[in-house]
């Protein structure tokens, strides 16, 4: 297989990166481009291609991730020569599958996917929309994304909807570690200790979900005695906004994409 990569920016570079180590693909089977192509030299010391030249890089590749800047995409697709039979995957936010496929042009191809930060160590649960496609190809896709984390197909109407749960979500999700962490110094922990509590047990309490598949209520029932310290915190937060908070912020982040 070989993957050409447009834009190799920190999620260019994240994603060939991962698939390397993955062992999914060769590094020397993916090519990346970037303007400046100083700015990936280090890519090249580690076994990929690199390239300057985007329509080089699509030629021969079975499948061409575009991870570009979204007022670059349109652009960037209008010069490409793309060929019947190339899956095109694109991770540009707010471009819809119908432009991709006006744009890349007669029988290619299209996905859009949505991963988050945590793709840098494979980690990202990433968000997969297409339209008409092969089994076959959807398939490839989904077991590209799964080699840098976790991957799920939706709707494309539910993508803007993904940018703000799985990406932006986790910026809210480092927030809360941070308040945790500094809750946790001012009872007696250093700072040190403190967030490697916290990092650890926020790790934890996603494991349980995954693997248990349970809800977080029940999980909350496990800890929670009768007039214990557990539920005096949670009350506590409770009473000053916590859960109204955090889903008043998701809301805002998304009115914000629809503007």
């Amino acid at each position: 297989m070989k993957i050409a990569i447009i834009g190799g920016g920190n999620l260019g570079s994240s994603i060939a990166s991962g698939l390397a180590a993955s062992r999914f693909v060769d590094a020397k089977n993916i090519r990346i481009t970037r303007r400046n192509v100083q700015m990936i030299q280090h890519l090249k010391e580690k076994g990929f291609q690199i390239t300057n030249d985007n329509n080089k890089a699509v030629k021969g590749a079975d499948v061409v991730i575009l991870a570009v800047k979204p007022f670059q995409a349109k652009e960037v697709l209008e010069q490409i020569h793309l060929t019947q039979g190339q899956i095109l995957v694109s991770t540009v936010t707010g471009v819809w599958l119908r432009d991709l496929t006006i744009w890349a042009g007669a029988g290619i191809e299209v996905f859009r996917a949505m991963p988050n930060t945590a793709i840098a160590v494979r980690k990202s649960m990433t968000c997969i929309a297409h339209g008409k496609v092969q089994a076959a190809s959807a398939e490839l896709v989904c077991n590209l994304f799964n080699q840098l984390g976790s991957s799920v197909v939706i709707d494309e109407k539910l993508m803007d909807a993904a940018t703000v749960v799985g990406a932006c979500g986790i910026a809210y999700v480092m927030r809360f570690i941070r308040a945790c962490t500094q809750g946790g110094i001012q009872i007696g922990f250093s700072a040190q200790q403190a967030a490697l509590i916290v990092e650890h047990t926020v790790n934890g309490a996603a494991a349980l979900l995954l693997e248990n598949s349970t809800h977080p209520e029940q999980e909350i029932d496990k800890v929670t005695t009768p007039r214990g310290c557990t539920i005096a915190g949670l009350n506590e937060m409770e009473h000053y906004g916590f859960s109204s908070a955090v889903i008043k912020g998701l809301t805002a982040s998304y009115d914000k994409i629809l503007e």
